[in-house]
């Protein structure tokens, strides 16, 4: 299992409960298309994070990089569906950063 994740803070006067409703309009479609395994929203509790750390945390599992690549790959024409959820949510955040995990050890 490979998991993408994006922090993410929202930008001055967007809704949170809007943002979760077009994240999970976006996401949903692509798991239930089979492009990602699952996702997960978290928010910062308490304050309680690194320094420097946004508010939002987006967790997307994919099944292996090749599921991983083909959910990009499938977003890269920027035309659709696809691309107006994607911007829809996208367009509600600001100070983003990205990282890949894979569960550890490797299975054999």
């Amino acid at each position: 299992m490979d998991i993408y994740h994006v922090w993410c803070d929202l930008q001055p006067g967007q809704s949170d409960r809007e943002f979760a409703t077009q994240l999970s309009a976006f996401l949903d479609g692509l798991k239930s298309d089979g492009r990602i395994a699952n996702w997960r929203l978290f928010r910062c509790k308490l304050g309680l994070s690194p320094d420097g750390m946004p508010e939002f945390h987006v967790m997307i599992e994919t099944e292996n990089l090749d599921q991983l690549d083909r959910a990009f790959r499938s977003l890269a024409p920027k035309t659709g569906e696809d691309h107006e959820r994607h911007f829809s949510a996208n367009n509600m955040v600001q100070n983003l950063k990205f990282a890949l995990y894979r569960d550890w050890p490797d299975q054999f």
